[in-house]
C-alpha cells in the first residue's frame, strides 16, 4: 500500500498528508490522532536500511524523547532489509541498526507507546530493528513479511532446499507471510477492517510487556519458546 494512502485512511486528508514528511525513502512527522498528538516514524519505497537510514530513524526517535515525553510512536515499515554495501559493512551497519533498535527500547522505557505496523514489505534486520522491537508489531494483510529466503536459509543451515520447502508447509519458523508471523506471535493482530479504527484499538490494548513468546505458543506457531524463557526465569 502506498504510504500516503495509509496516512489518509489513518488520519484524514489533512494530518495524513501534511502532517508526515517524505525526505528519500524516509518518513516523519506529527499527527493528530483522537485530538492527541502522535510521532509517526517510518520508512517506504522498500527502503534497504543502510547507517545513514538507521541513524535517521533512532534521531527522530531520540527527538521524540526529549521534545514531546510519552507520545505515542507509529513505526510505518516497508523495508526491504539492511543495506548490502561495501560502504554501509565498514561504517558498521550492524551498530547502526543496534543503535536504532536500543532508542526504540529506551523509548518503552520512558513511557511511550511504540506501535508498528507493517504496511508493504518487512524483510531481515530492518524488520528486526524496529517492528519486532516495538510494544507490538501489525501487519495489513497483503503485506510482506519475511526475516531470510529460503535458499539464503539453505546456504546458511546447510540443509537441502527441498527439506526447508518441506518444513516450510508444516512450520511457520521455516516460511514467510503475514500469516506465519501472526503464528510465531510477531505479527499481534493483521488490520483487515477500518485501520484507523484497528490503530485505536492497539493503542488501548498492546501489551506494555513482550507476550510474543506466549502469543506464539498460544498460536501453535512457536511451541517451545515460552516455556524455555519460563524455565529461565525460575533458575535465575
Amino acid at each position: 500500500m502506498n504510504w500516503k494512502h495509509l496516512a489518509i485512511s489513518l488520519f484524514g486528508d489533512d494530518h495524513g498528508l501534511h502532517g508526515i514528511g517524505q525526505d528519500g525513502d524516509f518518513l516523519q512527522g506529527t499527527v493528530l490522532f483522537d485530538r492527541q498528538p502522535l510521532t509517526v516514524i517510518g520508512t517506504t519505497g522498500h527502503a534497504p536500511i543502510g547507517v545513514n537510514l538507521a541513524l535517521r530513524q533512532a534521531r527522530a526517535v531520540l527527538e521524540t524523547i526529549v521534545q514531546h515525553p510519552k507520545q505515542t510512536i507509529l513505526l510505518l515499515i516497508d523495508t526491504q532489509g539492511q543495506q548490502l554495501r561495501r560502504r554501509d559493512e565498514l561504517l558498521g551497519i550492524n551498530r547502526a541498526m543496534a543503535h536504532l533498535g536500543m532508542c526504540i527500547d529506551l523509548a518503552r522505557r520512558q513511557g511511550h507507546r511504540v506501535i508498528g505496523l507493517v504496511y508493504d514489505q518487512a524483510l531481515s534486520g530492518g524488520f528486526i530493528t524496529s517492528g519486532l522491537i516495538a510494544d507490538a508489531c501489525y501487519a495489513l494483510p497483503l503485506a510482506e513479511i519475511r526475516v531470510m529466503r529460503l535458499p539464503a536459509m539453505a546456504r546458511i543451515t546447510k540443509l537441502a532446499p527441498e527439506l526447508l520447502e518441506e518444513l516450510s508447509h508444516r512450520n511457520p519458523v521455516f516460511a514467510p507471510g503475514v500469516e506465519n508471523y501472526w503464528a510465531m506471535g510477531g505479527v499481534r493482530e493483521i488490520w483487515t477492517g477500518d485501520v484507523a479504527t484497528a490503530l485505536r484499538q492497539a493503542l488501548r490494548e498492546a501489551p506494555i510487556d513482550d507476550q510474543r513468546a506466549t502469543d506464539g505458543a498460544s498460536r501453535g506457531g512457536r511451541r517451545l519458546a515460552a516455556s524455555v524463557v519460563q524455565r529461565v526465569l525460575d533458575a535465575a
